[in-house]
């Protein structure tokens, strides 16, 4: 670990920001300002656009918006994959204090009539290749206008049009640091989406967290897996590069390790952020570090569910750059990650940064001792977190009490401060009475070289409770077998307490996922519980 990055206080103004604010104007404006305007600020699949480029860009739209009448405060969709279209429109409709609703791309019509009731947005823009549910339900919502790039029905705005005359956009609207800013709903996969509203301060407040984490380089090429709807990827893919005037790689396409790959070795990139899941499926394939050019990867960081030690381990073997656990929540962002900072702890998120106060509360809201599971909280008086859930008060008064928001998730600290989550609160459970987390076994699951994925559950029993159930997803070259199964708990035991070893271990060709690659225990709970 470098020793002037590992001492490094945090710098002057460390998370402060003045009280008007624009996430437009810190993003964008300033880096033009201060001379970037020929720097690259965006790859992609046509080839790159600098920080000049997006600007005018931006000025454009922001241009015709006005026309169209998008005022201060009107809720916008955006319903459309990673591209420099996203980023534009998501700048100009920040610029002029419209408030951007961020939605994943590949929702059903169902799911996205469930967030028109809810947001009312009066201007949607899409894309031809993703417009179906949205055309499909648009007459009785509220979606007045629609601007669609990449082929406009005869009903709709082309994008294309808007953009034709460059020019000057007008001012960057005087918002406060603390007005709503953007608005990103949950995938709703596990029940009605959450509407989890953002201020303008969110970019200073969650961008010196990250860069504090990881010093940013002049010449870094960040990408990231996730769709910009997911605020994890619309931060450190879009939003932070931008900030620290340096370049971010969009993912044109699936996120298959395939393509992951190829556009890795493509564009350079130096730093990659994705989910656990990923980094399993890449490591899955036989010689893909000696397949791919790699050597451009500094480091590597993974969120959305835990890392296994043996990932981590596999990863450092065979990539060799770094692979830093954190953790976020979309009510936050980034909460809690690893870093050069401090030595890696493999299966631990790490250590809080400077200026962020975090705890972990047991039942009655008080601290718990170190290496007592409890309640991971915020504090709410964090300028990073949330302003609360879209048209919901009671669900966000349920969450925020006593100065504390808790996120849902469990977690511990050993004696050296590094913290540790023991999974989703409404994912534990008891067998034979004892506390059982997940997360514990699932990565004693994955030391076995056969297993790439598994998830724990319950399964319902009347003597212990609950059952301890395994649902394992094998690599390439391995065979469900009894045999296979015995060989997984032999390896468990070396690990973990003989009490924690599932009772049964069933195998599957894959396991239940969100729109952002997070495994689903509650649908196989669901089907244990015979619900």
């Amino acid at each position: 670990m470098p020793e002037a990055e590992a001492t490094q206080a945090p710098p002057p103004g460390y998370r402060c920001y003045p009280e008007r604010l624009n996430i437009a104007r810190e993003a964008l404006e300033r880096p033009v300002e201060d001379g970037l305007g020929g720097h690259p600020a965006l790859l992609y699949e046509g080839g790159a656009v600098t920080y000049g480029e997006l600007k005018r860009r931006v000025d454009a739209l922001a241009r015709e918006l006005k026309r169209l009448d998008v005022e201060r405060g009107d809720l916008v969709l955006i319903r459309m994959a990673n591209a420099p279209e996203f980023a534009i429109a998501f700048l100009a409709l920040v610029k002029l204090g419209a408030i951007p609703v961020l939605v994943n791309s590949l929702l059903g019509p169902a799911e996205l009539s469930t967030i028109l009731q809810e947001a009312e947005p009066r201007l949607a823009f899409t894309e031809a290749s993703r417009a179906e549910a949205l055309r499909a339900i648009r007459r009785g919502s509220s979606v007045q206008r629609v601007i669609c790039a990449g082929g406009a029905e005869t009903d709709e705005i082309s994008w294309e049009s808007l953009l034709g005359n460059e020019g000057e956009g007008g001012k960057v609207e005087d918002t406060a640091a603390d007005e709503p800013a953007f608005l990103v709903y949950t995938s709703g996969t596990t029940g009605k989406p959450k509407g989890i509203i953002h201020a303008h301060r969110w970019l200073v407040a969650l961008g010196d967290l990250n860069r504090l984490r990881l010093t940013p380089k002049q010449d870094d090429i960040v990408m990231a897996t996730g769709e910009w709807s997911f605020i994890s990827a619309l931060g450190h893919n879009l939003l932070f590069p931008l900030r620290n005037r340096v370049c971010g790689a969009i993912l044109s396409g699936r996120a298959s390790p395939e393509n992951i790959l190829a556009l890795i070795e493509r564009h350079r990139v130096t730093v990659l952020y994705s989910v656990a899941t990923v980094y399993r499926r890449l490591l899955a394939i036989p010689d893909f570090e000696k397949r791919y050019d790699l050597a451009s990867l500094r480091c590597a960081n993974s969120t959305g569910e835990a890392l296994r030690e043996a990932t981590y381990y596999e990863w450092k073997r065979r990539v060799g750059c770094e692979l830093y656990e954190h953790y976020g929540v979309s009510e936050f962002q980034l909460v809690i990650g690893q870093g050069p900072r401090q030595p890696v702890k493999p299966g631990s998120i790490g250590k809080p940064a400077p200026g962020l106060e975090v705890a972990i509360l047991n039942d009655h809201g008080q601290p718990v001792v170190p290496g007592e599971v409890g309640y991971f909280a915020i504090s709410a008086y964090d300028p990073g977190l949330f302003l609360g859930y879209y048209k919901d008060p009671e669900r966000t008064t349920a969450l925020i009490q006593e100065g504390w928001f808790r996120t849902g998730d469990l977690a511990y600290q050993d004696g050296e401060g590094y913290f540790f989550i023991a999974g989703r609160a409404d994912d534990c459970f008891k067998s034979r009475g004892i506390f059982i987390s997940p997360a514990e076994i699932e990565n004693a699951l994955q030391r076995h070289p056969a297993v790439i994925e598994a998830a724990v559950v319950p399964e319902p029993d009347s003597e212990i409770g609950n059952r301890i159930c395994a649902v394992v997803v094998l690599g390439e070259g391995h065979e469900p077998s009894d045999r296979l199964a015995e060989s997984i708990r032999e390896e468990m035991r070396r690990h973990i307490a003989p009490f924690k070893v599932p009772h049964a271990i069933e195998f599957a060709r894959s396991l239940p996922k969100s729109l952002v690659g997070k495994i689903l225990r509650s649908e196989l709970t669901k089907e244990k519980s015979g619900l």
